[in-house]
């Protein structure tokens, strides 16, 4: 038996290299996007069939006064309409009496000050009347369903899954371009290959081309 020259063991030992390494980023971008993918693909199913999938929404409200302390620090004054955060004090209180985040920028007029709080799955707002320094308060869920269906899109979901969803969308690349090398290097001996990668590409684009108006 011949030993192998060693330009063709070079070869075949850096062809050894780089599909371990392909290999090892491409498990390693699956595990991390795995439970990423697979929301995703439940929530791609419920947000296509929206319209058939009933929600119950249920609204809940509350009403507290304002501490006299704190109710003449939001008095009204001849200031013009702003939008300018609550006062910390009135927000901490706000936090702790109603359960309800009162951060943001608040919509501040003559009569009123609103707190809009929008978030995945719900919408919740807080009105100060600034002359009696009532406080009203009210949050609408929306179910599970519409909670995923928000964290898909994004909508009111904070800067902590924004950052999530960059993070996921680099290891969903990595994961995608690593297989498409696999693929590559492993065509020779599956033929199948490139005809069911072509195919992949020509559905979606001959439905958007000629079915989609």
């Amino acid at each position: 038996m011949h030993a192998q020259s060693p330009p063709l063991a070079r070869k075949r030992s850096r062809k050894s290299f780089w599909l371990k390494q392909l290999h090892t980023w491409h498990w390693m971008s699956s595990a991390i996007s795995l439970i990423g993918l697979l929301l995703f693909a439940i929530t791609g199913f419920t947000l296509n069939h929206a319209a058939d999938i009933e929600a119950a929404p249920s609204t809940a409200e509350r009403a507290v006064q304002l501490p006299a302390a704190l109710a003449r620090s939001v008095r009204p004054d001849d200031q013009p309409d702003a939008k300018k955060p609550l006062p910390a004090p009135i927000a901490a209180w706000i936090a702790r009496e109603l359960h309800l985040p009162a951060t943001g920028t608040a919509e501040w007029s003559a009569d009123e000050i609103y707190l809009a709080q929008p978030r995945p799955g719900g919408d919740a707002w807080v009105a100060i009347a600034r002359d009696s320094g009532r406080v009203t308060s009210e949050v609408t869920t929306r179910g599970w369903i519409a909670y995923l269906n928000d964290l898909h899109k994004g909508r009111n979901a904070g800067t902590a899954w924004k950052w999530f969803i960059d993070v996921f969308a680099a290891a969903c690349l990595v994961f995608t371009l690593t297989g498409l090398v696999l693929l590559w290097m492993h065509s020779k001996h599956r033929r199948s290959t490139w005809p069911l990668v072509a195919a992949g590409l020509a559905i979606p684009a001959l439905i958007a081309l000629f079915l989609i108006h």
